[in-house]
């Protein structure tokens, strides 16, 4: 069971070999008994892993199951997070969403519900106007948005597509505008005697170098972009809201409002969860999430994955466990 190399032999003409002996027989014991709790985790670890993934397939079933039956539906479809190409709310995600609740025969009502600082205004525009265009040919099924936390930016510009938009009295709504941010670190580098060498084909290729001041005809065309991009934000929120807007110029410049005053100044329209749109106004109270998921499997490859890592470091020597 225990074996050493020649080397760690206890010396027979030793005076202590017979407890160098024990030593080494006892530490030899011990190993083994590390050995196997290590190889006991894996396996325990292992069947945990299978058990879960088939009690989540069976609890997943069911839930499919149940929607299966249900006749009629208010959908329900995320926008969280920050809203860009890179993220799981973009335009690609948040449609499909959409467009599979509009395609579903039992759905009654849409709701579109936001906790987002915004984002992309590309992204953005992209949702606001294929949820116009669905609308449009569908409707008999009411779009409706329901901010919690935080609508704004490009996440109201999204709402701004809904038919009616509910909030909580916390919520903050508004920031309807278009930012670009930068540094500016023109003498740094003579400060530092550094000397910067930048080279470039067509006089306004640095137009956003830091290290280089910025004319005033730059300037001017940074801020011309971004009044087009404002004035197409202004004319999706104007088309969406409508005669609902207050007459108060205050709000397209940028500021954002709790729930109860954004519903003064007609960017909202009442006090409202989704449960209470689902119920009160949509008139189906059975609600079911079309937010596209990630993919089963690869979530839990990916976690099971990185346990498997870590036990097998373990193993071989990579990780030093504490068993005590």
């Amino acid at each position: 069971m225990f074996g050493w190399n020649n080397k760690d032999k206890p010396d027979p003409d030793s005076p202590n070999w017979e407890r160098d002996l024990l030593q080494r027989l006892s530490m030899s014991a011990l190993q083994e008994q590390r050995r196997a709790r290590r190889w006991g985790i894996f396996f325990k670890l292992l069947i945990f892993s299978y058990l879960f993934l088939l009690l989540f397939m069976g609890l997943k079933g069911q839930e499919l199951s149940k929607a299966q039956r249900v006749h009629s539906l208010t959908a329900v479809v995320d926008v969280h997070g920050l809203i860009a190409d890179s993220t799981r709310t973009n335009a690609d995600t948040v449609l499909e969403g959409v467009r599979n609740a509009f395609a579903d025969a039992r759905t009654r009502g849409i709701i579109l519900r936001i906790n987002s600082p915004g984002g992309s205004p590309v992204q953005s525009d992209y949702i606001f106007r294929e949820i116009r265009r669905l609308a449009e040919q569908h409707p008999a099924i009411p779009v409706h948005a329901v901010i919690g936390d935080i609508g704004a930016s490009g996440a109201y510009y999204i709402a701004a597509a809904a038919e009616n938009i509910y909030v909580n009295p916390s919520s903050i709504v508004g920031s309807i505008g278009v930012l670009m941010n930068s540094f500016g670190f023109v003498d740094t580098l003579d400060k530092l005697g550094v000397e910067r060498r930048l080279m470039t084909a067509g006089e306004n290729k640095g137009i956003l170098d830091p290290f280089l001041p910025m004319p005033e005809q730059q300037r001017a065309h940074l801020q011309g972009l971004l009044d087009g991009i404002h004035a197409e934000f202004i004319e999706a929120v104007r088309s969406g809201r409508g005669d609902r807007l207050a007459d108060d110029p205050k709000i397209f410049s940028g500021l954002f409002w709790g729930g109860r005053e954004s519903i003064e100044l007609g960017l909202a329209d009442g006090i409202g969860d989704v449960d209470f749109v689902a119920r009160e106004v949509i008139g189906e109270e059975t609600v079911v999430d079309f937010t596209p998921q990630p993919d089963l499997f690869r979530r839990f490859a990916e976690r099971f994955g990185s346990a498997m890592a870590t036990v097998f470091a373990q193993q071989i020597g990579l990780g030093q466990p504490n068993w005590r």
